[in-house]
């Protein structure tokens, strides 16, 4: 080969390594930019659904705020600081039924939206009332239907619990220490406002008090 053909191909040589290096530059560009663009979009759906949720968790407070200040119709309130909170191993005889307070077993119903297809001892639910639950109850009067549709309330609701009490004067009837409502049907718009009110409500004796890891029903 005469030394003009390898210089010419030489220089072609050359051209075509910086044609590659060039298409590189180009891809790397390409990639950063992509990555840049990807990323903005990711921190920006971030930073919406970010404030979605303390949007949500503002409204829902402000809702608890608007609950708590408004009466719950028709509801029963017993003084809570005559309400006594000792532990004891024996049965309790309380004035009302089912029970909104008192003396109550060391140990607590589970009611982390615990539903209980059999009755369970008033000493452990009063003590779930102090921890700030709302215990729902219902007699053989109550409609299949609507202990149906409130099971599946307390199911999605930490700090509740719910069974049957037999004796209880309402088909329906929901309690909070010193605090009870009873009501005919499932659909009445004051069980959401007594459970948006009273579940770690202000009048719970020990807020914050675990629902969780308590006794179950055998």
């Amino acid at each position: 080969m005469s030394r003009t053909s390898k210089k010419s191909a030489a220089t072609a040589r050359k051209a075509r390594i910086e044609e590659i290096r060039r298409a590189e530059k180009a891809r790397e560009r390409r990639n950063r930019i992509l990555t840049i663009t990807v990323s903005t979009v990711i921190v920006a759906g971030l930073v919406g659904f970010g404030a979605y949720y303390l949007d949500r968790a503002n409204d829902k407070d402000e809702q608890r705020q608007a609950a708590a200040k408004k009466p719950v119709k028709g509801e029963k309130s017993w003084n809570a600081k005559k309400l006594t909170q000792n532990h004891v191993t024996k049965s309790v005889s309380y004035p009302m039924n089912p029970p909104v307070g008192g003396d109550h077993h060391q140990a607590w119903m589970t009611c982390d939206g615990s539903v209980y297809t059999k009755a369970i001892p008033n000493e452990n639910a009063v003590h779930s009332l102090e921890h700030g639950a709302v215990w729902i109850t219902y007699n053989d009067k109550a409609a299949d239907a609507d202990v149906k549709t409130l099971a599946d309330k307390v199911a999605k609701t930490p700090y509740t619990l719910m069974s049957p009490v037999k004796e209880q004067a309402g088909a329906l009837m929901l309690s909070a220490w010193g605090k009870q409502l009873t009501v005919e049907k499932a659909s009445d718009p004051r069980v959401q406002q007594f459970l948006t009110k009273y579940v770690q409500g202000a009048q719970t004796p020990e807020p914050g008090a675990a629902c969780a890891g308590g006794i179950d029903a055998s």
